[in-house]
């Protein structure tokens, strides 16, 4: 499976449809702290915006709604694994993203046959407190040899200019989300980050 290198992770339908338009074909809704309605609410709008522009949504965590709602993607964090029905999602033809940060996790990951592994924190992140330190290119080498065919997204603190170097390491895919959303243009941050995708 091949995915779009560049995707994009946000926290709201507004942003699906902000960004769809500049040509992102794969992305991340990541809602947080939010009531359960309002959370299904959001993922069947962006789900819509996504169909509207030939674009694939990724869920995170809600698995649940992704089934119910017969969305493409699930993103798991290990936390989220534990209580996840995965062979329900995959009987649905759900596809399945995984979260790692050390060699036991994507070993977990792997024995999942996930259709891809998402290894971070790359670089230092403002997004949220890490208990991980940064990854670095070299453990982005040693994941890639690990996982063989299976996409390897690079997460973390990554920035346009950041993205050669991650590529050259062996990331498939190249997740963002402050680069993008705290800047001042986030319309012009998107155009650069897919034009420097290869």
């Amino acid at each position: 499976m091949t995915l779009p290198s560049i995707y994009p992770i946000v926290d709201s339908a507004a942003w699906v449809q902000r960004l769809l338009p500049l040509g992102v074909r794969l992305v991340q809704l990541r809602v947080k702290d939010r009531p359960f309605d309002e959370v299904r609410e959001q993922i069947v709008e962006s789900k819509e915006h996504c169909a509207r522009l030939g674009a694939q949504l990724i869920v995170n965590d809600y698995w649940q709604i992704a089934l119910e709602e017969h969305c493409d993607f699930v993103h798991l964090g290990q936390g989220d694994l534990d209580g996840a029905d995965t062979a329900a999602l995959r009987r649905a033809g759900i596809r399945i993203g995984i979260s790692t940060h050390d060699h036991a996790e994507l070993d977990r990951a792997l024995a999942l046959d996930p259709d891809y592994v998402a290894l971070g924190p790359i670089y230092p992140t403002l997004l949220k407190v890490m208990p991980w330190a940064p990854q670095g290119l070299e453990r982005l080498k040693e994941w890639k040899s690990r996982v063989g065919l299976i996409p390897l997204v690079a997460i973390g603190g990554l920035t346009a200019e950041r993205l050669p170097g991650v590529f050259a390491a062996g990331a498939d895919v190249a997740a963002v989300v402050t680069d993008i959303v705290r800047n001042p243009d986030p319309e012009a941050r998107t155009r650069e980050w897919l034009e420097a995708a290869p």
